[in-house]
């Protein structure tokens, strides 16, 4: 083979390898035209003299092979340390539905006002060891209010 049928047959190799779909791609259905995988956040907090958060909003997805979740951190102030706050099963069925997650925080830890939460949609796939996919994420300016 001369140099050119050479190198015009291994750019036809790249270009097709880099236009197949995943395998991971060819086990998951296709998303109706339209819509798409989101996770909101609600704009008020609730905070509880005990500590207790409540954080929700809405989510929507689609397929997922393994199990789902929407999960939710909290951060406050100058301090960039985040805490988890709960998780909930999520249901893909490309429906919208609505999420909460609360936990208990060291009472003090939060104060009523301005704070920052991040909401994920992540999917725990399994091919020996648990990896995660993550659908959808947000992170959202919110109110805490008692």
């Amino acid at each position: 083979m001369r140099f050119h049928q050479v190198m015009a047959t291994a750019a036809t190799a790249a270009l097709l390898l880099l236009t197949a779909p995943s395998a991971g791609a060819l086990s998951q259905p296709a998303a109706p035209v339209g819509l798409s995988e989101t996770v909101t956040v609600d704009p008020k907090g609730r905070l509880a003299a005990d500590g207790t958060v409540t954080l929700s909003g809405t989510y929507r997805c689609t397929g997922g092979s393994g199990p789902v979740f929407v999960s939710s951190s909290l951060s406050q102030g100058e301090v960039n340390a985040r805490q988890g706050v709960g998780g909930t099963t999520a249901v893909c069925d490309g429906a919208e539905h609505r999420w909460t997650n609360t936990d208990r925080t060291e009472p003090g830890r939060f104060k009523p006002g301005a704070a920052k939460v991040q909401a994920t949609l992540m999917e725990l796939r399994s091919g020996g060891l648990p990896l995660p996919m993550f659908h959808a994420a947000r992170e959202q300016d919110v109110t805490l209010v008692r």
